[in-house]
């Protein structure tokens, strides 16, 4: 069986699934309450599955009539995928952060899971040993150079 955040993750994302927009609005409280558990449990699945990273946008209100609002970034809606991810990736990346981008590549099928495993593969921290911040700054370079390769085309 799932734990709590697995099901609460599903849960929203199916609801953005069947929204027009890519977006959903929820109650923190009522969330909750559907869940039965606490409203920090949903702050919790929000903070750590729904990053931008991951490909969302979160916006949050607090108070009585406060909310949190997620979106779904669609990649490639403006300027093209590659850019994007590039301007994504900055100047350094953590590993978890490269991952998350990678996987949301993967979904959106803009990469092929061959692809996906040399990704992960170059950007591992075990590859690249050498001291932070230069691991992490290295990691974008890589990150970076090999997707607009991939993506570009």
């Amino acid at each position: 069986m799932r734990n709590i955040s697995d099901l609460i993750e599903h849960h929203l994302k199916s609801i953005l699934q069947a929204s027009r927009d890519g977006t959903v609005e929820i109650q923190r409280s009522e969330l909750a309450e559907l869940f039965n558990c606490v409203p920090s449990q949903i702050n919790y699945v929000i903070s750590t599955r729904f990053t931008v990273e991951k490909g969302y946008i979160v916006e949050s209100k607090r108070g009585g009539g406060g909310y949190i609002r997620i979106r779904k970034l669609d990649l490639g809606q403006g300027s093209p995928v590659h850019e994007e991810v590039v301007r994504l990736i900055g100047k350094e990346i953590s590993q978890r952060e490269a991952m998350d981008i990678i996987e949301r590549l993967y979904e959106d099928g803009h990469v092929t899971e061959r692809e996906v495993r040399l990704l992960e593969a170059a950007v591992c921290r075990d590859v690249l040993q050498v001291p932070i911040p230069y691991r992490d700054q290295l990691r974008a370079r890589l990150l970076g150079a090999m997707l607009v390769a991939l993506l570009k085309g």
